[in-house]
């Protein structure tokens, strides 16, 4: 009799998985195939970037790596294989709307526009948008802006933002776009921009591992507030409420100061440098009462 009732829970307990597999599209994606698929930046320091042996590390990617261990669970698949695909901020937003990719393990902004297309996680960092500008000649203030030559990478917020803020406020700024985050910083480092409009937290990665980091200034103003998630397929809510669930678990066991100091505190690799950005009241608001609202206002 004992043996019979064990086996009948295994079998229920299957049947609960497998009926809330059938229910999510990744789901069942991701178990059919024994593989989940993260997309990974190679050069957002410190989410998303690749370590000296060429592996995807960061504070975005152990977020991931959270999540992908209560899929695994979810599904009963511990042998649940990960897969890396490399994304850029062009076509990140694509695989993940067209579910080449799961999961996207970077440094994307929650947007209303976004959620046309795709679906986001609670928020998981607070960043503001920036600009870098060479010490020699530094662009401290919106206003130092009019009539400069300001770049951004192409699909960003931040483009969208200086575009704006160039009408709305007259100031005749020629803006070019650049190709990836590493392009448009070469162009204020050899002087072919006066400044690179991005998020804080990439700029004071970028200025830590250039050759002479005393030599570039970050602005005191921002062009705006910035809430990253984790971002996932649109029209699968069953996925989505798995997904937010493992990392505000992470917020609740207290693991993600853990990760927060190891990323932001911590010298990382591959070169050791410590960022040195203690967290900010907005991030830990997020920590203390999980959202995943992309009003920039809610972040204030």
């Amino acid at each position: 009799m004992r043996r019979r009732t064990v086996l009948v829970l295994s079998a229920a307990l299957a049947f609960a998985m497998g009926s809330h597999a059938q229910d999510s599209p990744t789901l069942r994606k991701i178990r059919e195939a024994g593989v989940i698929t993260l997309g990974y930046r190679d050069g957002s320091v410190p989410f998303s970037y690749l370590d000296s042996a060429h592996r995807p590390v960061g504070y975005s990617i152990d977020i991931c790596l959270q999540v992908v261990d209560a899929v695994r669970a979810h599904l009963g698949l511990p042998d649940l294989e990960r897969r890396f695909v490399l994304v850029n901020s062009a076509t990140r937003v694509p695989m993940v709307a067209n579910r080449t990719v799961d999961l996207e393990c970077g440094v994307t902004t929650h947007t209303v526009e976004r959620q046309r297309h795709v679906a986001f996680s609670v928020t998981t960092y607070v960043a503001a948008s920036r600009l870098v500008s060479r010490r020699a000649e530094p662009v401290r203030r919106l206003q130092d802006l009019r009539g400069r030559v300001v770049t951004s990478t192409v699909g960003t917020t931040s483009l969208v933002h200086l575009q704006r803020l160039s009408t709305e406020q007259g100031l005749a700024m020629t803006i070019v776009a650049a190709r990836d985050d590493p392009d448009a910083f070469r162009w204020v480092q050899n002087g072919r921009a006066d400044a690179f409009a991005m998020d804080d937290v990439l700029l004071r990665g970028m200025i830590a591992l250039a050759r002479n980091p005393a030599d570039f200034v970050v602005s005191d103003d921002a062009l705006s507030v910035e809430p990253y998630a984790i971002m996932l397929p649109k029209g699968d809510p069953v996925f989505k409420d798995l997904v937010d669930r493992a990392i505000v678990a992470l917020f609740r066991r207290g693991e993600v100061d853990a990760l927060y100091g190891r990323w932001f505190e911590s010298a990382i690799p591959p070169a050791g440098v410590n960022l040195a950005l203690p967290m900010l009241p907005a991030m830990r608001r997020v920590i203390e009462h999980p959202t995943d609202t992309p009003d920039p206002a809610h972040y204030r």
